[in-house]
């Protein structure tokens, strides 16, 4: 009703606040179809053994895009590079992937060896600090596999550099042939291979709706000792921390230790995970 009572006075008037009243709808409606942001953590990568890049892998994007429901931009693992405050201001949730770098054993005063390595000390710059930013903030965050243990690592929580090597748990590490080399095919690697026992009446068993879900498996590293805002909310029938939350965290900081990205699309598990973290996006981004 605004415009034809401005249209009908406009004979001999300045046209200016009409217009203006357009262009501000126009951009109310921009803003409301506008999807989420998510900044997915980029890693460091030698291409060619010469020309360092940042990279991440296709899966995560295709997971937040398809089934989050988010716009998933690519941020570099480099403090140099990325401000963690100008990114929480773009962006409407985080997501730190897995990863072929383990967290630096000097984080959780260990010390490295090189049967351990890779490491990426320029993420651990980034994700560690970003963890604690993004709870600080609201900001939710979702961590998996690596994004898990930085969370932990974040909080004052340790690592075990090679979990296998505790006595009476499993070997985590992907498949791998007779010859030492990963299995290629990846239906195989990224199989269903252990239970995991949720708490009862736990954040992850509300979302989920059961007790115990079966998981891929394809990590080194793992949880030792939990921060002190790290709630266990998930465990491997060897022992192995599988899933957490942060406590008092005022909206979605889960981890899980599975690569809950590679099916989401048809894994309800997986699925019920993303689409619970772009709810959390769509509230964050109608409260900002």
């Amino acid at each position: 009703m605004l415009i034809p009572c401005d249209l009908a006075g406009m004979i001999g008037q300045n046209h200016g606040p009409t217009w203006k009243i357009l262009a501000q709808d126009d951009e109310s409606g921009r803003q409301a179809m506008r999807r989420p942001v998510v900044g997915v953590i980029g890693n460091a990568h030698r291409v060619e053994n010469r020309f360092n890049t940042q990279m991440v892998g296709e899966r995560n994007l295709r997971a937040v895009a398809d089934v989050a429901g988010a716009l998933p931009l690519m941020f570099a693992g480099s403090p140099e590079i990325t401000d963690i405050g100008a990114l929480l201001d773009a962006v409407d949730g985080v997501v730190l992937t897995g990863a072929r770098a383990n967290v630096h054993p000097t984080r959780f005063k260990t010390e490295p060896h090189e049967k351990h390595e890779p490491y990426d000390i320029h993420r651990d710059d980034v994700a560690l600090a970003l963890a604690e930013a993004c709870v600080a903030r609201g900001v939710p965050i979702f961590g998996i596999c690596r994004g898990l243990q930085e969370m932990n690592v974040a909080f004052g929580g340790s690592l075990h550099p090679e979990i296998r090597e505790i006595p009476g748990r499993i070997n985590h590490r992907m498949p791998r042939l007779e010859n030492g080399e990963i299995h290629p095919d990846p239906l195989v690697v990224f199989a269903d291979r252990h239970d995991v026992h949720l708490t009862p009446d736990g954040t992850f068993a509300k979302l989920l709706g059961c007790d115990t879900i079966r998981v891929n498996s394809l990590h080194g590293q793992g949880i030792l000792e939990p921060g002190e805002r790290v709630v266990i909310e998930g465990v491997a029938e060897d022992g192995t921390i599988e899933a957490i939350r942060i406590a008092d965290a005022p909206t979605f900081a889960l981890g899980v230790q599975w690569h809950a990205e590679y099916d989401p699309q048809r894994n309800p598990i997986n699925r019920a995970l993303f689409e619970a973290f772009g709810e959390a996006l769509k509230s964050h981004r109608r409260a900002s």
